[in-house]
């Protein structure tokens, strides 16, 4: 009998194996990548052909101990890591760190591929299993070695030219670009009025509303009326020819098809997950990796979903034949269309074609399993499984109608209502794909059987002011969205992109939005001015384009990366002589300091970007940014003195906002709160000494904590209720307020998760406190 040896990256996937393949097969971890880069220069070195150096990663050498141990003793390797670059490249190593212990000798080694984890999908691999790919491997291995010279060269350019402990990525830095050139769009942005005209009129006991499309026998544009004076003169002459009623010129009826959306790639599953659960594209990923790694579903541990790191639309041809078998069963055969519906990939540059995301089985129906589910995990699944099924259902069928009316036998105006039906609705009653900001709206609302000829009353003519607004700042939704537009990285590194970039604190998210922060638009300033090429979205794709050929073995990765190398390495080294740090740094404006008459500039503080005179040190004037003039005095606070040294208190503005402080600065380091907290009244459960305040944290959350902090640290994020939990008799509840489940009553101990609807009228001040 043989003694198989199986590695996968992790222990839960290596426990769903286990149990598929039976006692012939030890399956063991390697708890992700086992070497990387030597962490300091020279890992990857250009004058020997990139010759790169590894090391093991300290925190998994145990587990490669293990794996070395069990190698010795079997007969036969299966490397069965995840069926993408990544995972080509643990296996690779794997295989050389064994090769080298000479633990190898003679042993067949295998690489078996699955793309989900199954008991047919993997057993089915064992049979049949491959060599490792060279070509992914050397993928990778370039894509490895471009990330180690870009930081390692670029990044202490950006600490000797702007501040230590900066630095720049070659997909990182074209996302940064993205996120301060909407933010430069929005700043520069010109609001414009406009006006708009609606007629309310009623037919068979319903009321509807047309829009002005035509005056004076002009069609209106956006902003063909832009004026209060404009819309009212218009208004009173249509309500004075109407006379009080409207006549229908043209009645036009149309059937429209509405397609249902592919099924999920990786990209459209953390755009939908965001919009839909509010979940982050790193939340997303890790649920996604619980379900594919193995659920236990009531006695059966399986992989609830194919592997999530995908570019592809496609299904298995069984996949397609069991979701057309479960909707003709669950909702009927006139939900499913004659012939499956064919996807395209919208992506610039498809990665290797894998499936797309779906359930392993569509039969397993979100609801029958939610037992066995965390919460993150039953929304993530419903997901996917709503996405798969109506991806093969058949398209919406959509009645609209569009309605002119005359204003007046001269048609002084035209007005137009639309409307729709669903007739049928298709792949809507099960999964609708949710919207970025600036998406058109679909016509909605019913309209009365019009006909041509037809009279109708009219109810009112009403004006509406309207104001242009600016591009919305990315969401995590649009900014993967728009990489995968440009052809910007790839679906394992969404996520990474997005938390380097919080990271380093070059964004922000505010509302769930990003916001470049100070440094990140200097960052960017210096990378778009001098590396302008690096940070060109079409070279970066262009870049990802040939290392995708690289993995295709349609090129050589030692001259694709000599042909980036010395471009780029001569630039860093003229950049590094030419450019001084006060050139990134300040940026001079067109006026002069109050104090010394030297000219002025914007400057990079350790607090962010200010103004500041450029004759510092000898002159010592500056201001806050959005300030427009000289600083003025600090506002002394009337009546009140420092209770540490007697010293006038004054208003301070700081990182986070204004506080009160001590004039005796830096003497005397005395602060407080510029409001006082708010007591809610509301007892301390831990001290039972004092009551919970409402208080703003820094970065303008709101929370509740106890008065005699610091003496006593309980806080919560939720108003609390002066109400004891009836499951665990905790002294208070907290009030919950979310957009999908309203108002609730929460314990704010998790242990219990006592939860009941709030039916009493919403305290002053309460918010939306969850997806």
């Amino acid at each position: 009998m043989s003694r198989n040896l199986v590695i996968v990256e992790s222990p839960a996937k290596a426990k769903t194996i286990e149990k598929y393949l039976g006692k012939d097969f030890q399956v063991f971890a390697s708890y992700g990548h086992v070497r990387d880069l030597v962490p300091k220069e020279g890992a990857v070195n250009p004058d020997d052909d990139f010759a790169m150096r590894y090391e093991l990663i300290e925190r998994n050498e145990k587990h490669v101990q293990t794996i070395a141990k069990a190698a010795k003793l079997a007969d036969v390797l299966f490397l069965a890591t995840d069926p993408d670059r990544e995972g080509e490249a643990i296996s690779w190593h794997i295989y050389e760190i064994l090769k080298q212990r000479k633990l190898l000798e003679s042993k067949p080694v295998h690489r078996v591929v699955f793309h989900e984890i199954t008991k047919r999908a993997v057993t089915e691999a064992i049979e049949h299993p491959k060599a490792l790919s060279t070509d992914l491997i050397n993928a990778q291995q370039a894509r490895r070695a471009l990330d180690y010279l870009v930081g390692f060269k670029l990044s202490p350019l950006l600490w000797k030219k702007i501040r230590r402990g900066l630095s720049a990525g070659r997909v990182q830095s074209p996302a940064l670009r993205m996120i301060v050139e909407r933010e430069l769009e929005i700043e520069q942005f010109i609001t414009r009025e406009y006006w708009s005209i609606d007629a309310e009129s009623i037919a068979e006991e319903q009321a509807f509303r047309a829009r002005l499309t035509h005056l004076d026998g002009k069609k209106l544009e956006q902003f063909s009326i832009t004026t209060e004076d404009q819309a009212h003169k218009a208004q009173r002459e249509l309500v004075s020819t109407a006379g009080g009623k409207l006549t229908v010129t043209q009645v036009e009826e149309k059937e429209r098809k509405r397609n249902p959306a592919a099924p999920f790639t990786t990209s459209t599953l953390q755009q939908e997950a965001s919009r839909k659960l509010g979940f982050t594209t790193r939340r997303t990923m890790t649920v996604a990796q619980q379900l594919y790694e193995g659920i236990d579903v009531g006695g059966e541990t399986v992989g609830l979903i194919s592997y999530m790191r995908t570019d592809s639309v496609t299904l298995a041809n069984e996949a397609v034949a069991e979701l057309r078998e479960l909707i003709a069963t669950r909702y009927g055969d006139g939900f499913v269309p004659d012939k499956p519906p064919q996807y395209k990939t919208k992506s610039k540059n498809a990665q290797e074609a894998h499936e797309a995301v779906r359930p392993t089985s569509a039969f397993r129906v979100p609801e029958q399993i939610k037992s066995h589910l965390s919460p993150d995990q039953f929304k993530l699944y419903s997901l996917i499984w709503k996405r798969a099924v109506a991806s093969q259902m058949i398209h919406a069928t959509i009645n609209t109608v569009a309605v002119d009316l005359a204003c007046g036998e001269q048609e002084r105006g035209i007005f137009r209502a639309n409307g729709s039906t669903v007739t049928h609705p298709g792949f809507m009653s099960v999964y609708q794909e949710g919207k970025d900001d600036g998406a058109p709206e679909d016509e909605e609302g019913y309209l009365p059987k019009l006909t041509q000829g037809q009279v109708v009353k009219l109810i009112e003519i009403a004006t509406s002011q309207h104001f242009t607004e600016p591009p919305p700042r990315y969401t995590e939704a649009s900014l993967v969205k728009t990489l995968e537009e440009y052809g910007i990285g790839r679906p394992s590194t969404y996520a990474s992109i997005i938390s380097t970039l919080q990271q380093r604190k070059y964004a922000e998210l505010e509302s769930k939005r990003f916001r470049p922060t100070d440094v990140g638009r200097i960052v960017n300033k210096f990378l778009t001015e001098h590396f302008t090429r690096y940070v060109d979205y079409n070279f970066t794709a262009h870049l990802e384009d040939d290392l995708d050929a690289v993995s295709r073995g349609e090129k050589n990765w030692i001259p694709l990366l000599r042909e980036f190398w010395g471009p780029f390495i001569a630039l860093i080294e003229d950049k590094d002589e030419s450019v001084k740090r006060a050139d990134v740094t300040h940026e001079e404006l067109d006026e002069v300091c109050p104090d010394c008459g030297s000219k002025l500039s914007i400057r990079l503080g350790r607090n962010g970007r200010f103004v500041g005179c450029t004759n510092y040190p000898e002159c010592k004037y500056t201001r806050n940014l959005n300030d427009d003039g000289p600083q003025t005095p600090p506002e002394v606070v009337d009546g009140r003195v420092c209770p540490k040294c007697e010293a006038p208190l004054v208003i301070k503005t700081g990182r986070y906002g204004k506080f009160i402080g001590c004039s005796g600065y830096p003497g005397c380091k005395h602060i407080e709160p510029l409001e006082k907290p708010e007591d809610t009244g509301v007892e301390c459960p831990e001290c039972k000494n004092g009551s919970l305040t409402k208080r703003k944290s820094r970065f303008g959350k709101l929370f509740y904590s106890c008065s005699t902090y610091p003496a006593c640290t309980y806080a919560i994020w939720n108003p609390p209720l002066n109400e004891p939990c009836p499951n665990c008799a905790w002294p208070l509840l907290t009030l919950k307020v979310t957009k999908r489940r309203g108002a609730e009553k929460v314990c704010p101990r998790k242990e219990c998760g006592y939860i009941t609807p709030y039916e009493g009228e919403l305290p002053t001040g309460s918010t939306d406190g969850g997806a």
